[in-house]
């Protein structure tokens, strides 16, 4: 079992940074893909970037292209969110892959199977 907590949420001012981390325990993550997602009130959740298991191939969501970065390390995931807007507003969640092709960053929830509590963000206009 991969248990994830993510860290790092909280409120900022539109055109402001901030740093998510998620920092998995229990099964290894090592090789295998993982991802960040959004929920906003009343909306789906929503794919927002994804990394795969050595961190040389990272997949976005138009939304947050040129403004956030994903990254990994041996130690945790991360999420540099940069020129943050209100929209960007929403609980954010990491995932990790396991399954098939585990080893491949994936824009789908479904091909996510293990999850974090998620972190509120909430960017202020």
């Amino acid at each position: 079992q991969v248990q994830l907590a993510e860290s790092g949420g909280g409120l900022v001012q539109a055109g402001g940074p901030l740093r998510l981390s998620c920092a998995p325990s229990g099964r290894t993550f090592s090789g295998k893909a993982m991802g960040w997602f959004r929920q906003a009130p009343r909306k789906e959740r929503e794919f927002v970037a994804a990394i795969n298991w050595n961190g040389s191939t990272s997949l976005y969501a138009d939304a947050v292209k040129g403004r956030f970065t994903i990254s990994r390390d041996n130690v945790a995931m991360y999420l540099q969110m940069n020129s943050l807007k209100p929209e960007d507003t929403a609980v954010y969640y990491c995932a990790a892959r396991f399954g098939a092709n585990y080893y491949l960053p994936g824009q789908e929830s479904a091909e996510y199977h293990f999850w974090g509590q998620g972190t509120q963000v909430t960017v202020s206009s």
